[in-house]
């Protein structure tokens, strides 16, 4: 019964979004407040649980969102994002882009957040259509299945790190296969279906993303020209500086400086120096006031702080219903491979709560204590459960919203791109996960 709920709540939030044309956030509070009357959660019980959804969703990245607007608004109208579109077409050429953006954005996604990575990097998206001319959605397809790709694989990101420990699996060993799944899942949902979505994309369509484009850049008219040094070194800053956290507490974790690097490296505080060093350094490439500038970021940051918000809203009354202990026992009862079970219940916890994370510490928890028993490799068993948590992310997720606004796509074009393209990857994972498990039955 649950899970028929799941489905019909999400079908009604389509509903709305798409025929009755509401706003995300609107409908995402209907549709909230539907689930938990529908589940019997009593009515004051289901205002306290959206509110809590909604304001731990901003808690985490509210204040991020809002730094990374503004951070991407003076790197946009400084010229930055086009050196750093020059820079990745030289190195990859122009019909490669896509491929390269992809790799970025898995780099770039181990140390930093997936939030933090896609708000510092979406800019670069409208500069490469640009230039090269290839569809929007196959750079959103790229950035943001890179970007998940390694945010669910590859350590030292949370989410697997606590895969390792709850399987009990050798951390060199771990990081050196989920960096070789990892890149190339990243490749395949990424670059190679986010090139097989482009193409289909209507001819008008991407001709409305290029004069929308066009006239972005149109407005700024700059009074010097910005390095590409200048406009690197800008966008790796907050990454090196979230970085430098990563490498202290796995090197130096009892030293004073640890605590330093703790610090300047937490996501928030990365991304405000990030923000005051903008400031400082590229007056000189921007014409006008830098209060038109902060305006307009303020302007854009509401409401997809609002519908980061709700989103989280519709995952906690998810988590309140409980669908996960439900899905736990339907699934331990199939009969079937252990590998595929982990993807496919990794996978359906991803899809149901909306957090990637949420998915890979509790099947990992169950299963980890069955290692002994299941007769197959603990790396590979992490692989398939970290596999699983890649792909169909739906509107309960608030990272949908974040894909679906900064990269200014439709709802259909957000499944077609987030959603499939992340699905696709993770196959990827799973298919190179049994490749390798029979490799060594060999």
């Amino acid at each position: 019964m649950l899970m028929i709920l799941f489905v019909l709540a999400l079908a009604v939030l389509f509903l709305l979004i798409l025929k009755f044309k509401l706003e995300p956030f609107i409908a995402l509070l209907i549709t909230s407040f539907g689930l938990a009357l529908a589940v019997q959660i009593p009515i004051a019980e289901a205002s306290s649980i959206i509110a809590e959804g909604f304001g731990n969703t901003l808690a985490g990245v509210g204040i991020l969102i809002g730094l990374g607007i503004v951070f991407g608004q003076f790197l946009a109208k400084s010229g930055a994002v086009e050196k750093i579109a020059e820079g990745i077409l030289s190195i990859t050429g122009v019909k490669k882009s896509p491929a390269g953006l992809a790799l970025t954005g898995s780099i770039v996604s181990i140390p930093v957040f997936f939030d933090a990575a896609f708000v510092i990097l979406n800019k670069v998206i409208k500069s490469l259509t640009k230039k090269t001319g290839i569809a929007k959605i196959t750079f959103v397809t790229a950035l943001a299945v890179g970007l998940i790709v390694s945010h669910s694989m590859v350590i030292p990101t949370p989410g697997p790190l606590v895969v390792a420990e709850n399987i009990g699996v050798d951390l060199g060993i771990f990081l050196m296969m989920g960096i070789f799944v990892a890149v190339i899942a990243t490749l395949v949902g990424g670059y190679g279906y986010g090139m097989f979505i482009g193409k289909r994309m209507k001819t008008e369509e991407i001709e409305d993303e290029m004069e929308e484009v066009q006239e972005e850049t149109d407005e700024r008219p700059n009074e010097k020209e910005i390095t590409k040094s200048l406009s690197f070194g800008l966008i790796a800053l907050p990454i090196v500086l979230i970085l430098s956290n990563t490498v202290a507490q796995l090197f130096i974790p009892e030293n004073p400086l640890a605590a330093f690097f703790a610090f300047v490296g937490d996501k928030n505080v990365a991304l405000l120096i990030a923000v005051l060093v903008s400031l400082l350094v590229l007056k000189p490439y921007i014409a006008g006031e830098y209060k038109v500038q902060f305006n307009k970021s303020m302007q854009d940051a509401g409401s997809i702080l609002l519908i980061t918000g709700a989103g989280g809203a519709f995952g906690a009354v998810i988590n309140a219903s409980g669908m996960g202990d439900y899905l736990i026992e339907m699934m331990t009862s199939w009969n079937i491979h252990i590998l595929l079970l982990a993807f496919i219940f990794t996978q359906i916890l991803r899809a149901s709560l909306g957090s990637a994370t949420v998915a890979l510490v509790t099947t990992s928890s169950i299963l980890g204590p069955q290692v002994a028993e299941l007769a197959v490799s603990p790396v590979l068993l992490a692989l398939a459960i970290c596999s699983g948590a890649i792909g169909l992310s739906l509107p309960n997720d608030s990272g949908f919203w974040v894909v679906n606004r900064f990269g200014n796509l439709t709802v259909p074009q957000t499944l077609k791109a987030w959603s499939l393209g992340g699905f696709v990857a993770g196959l990827t994972g799973i298919t190179l996960v049994y490749i390798m498990h029979f490799i060594t039955l060999v």
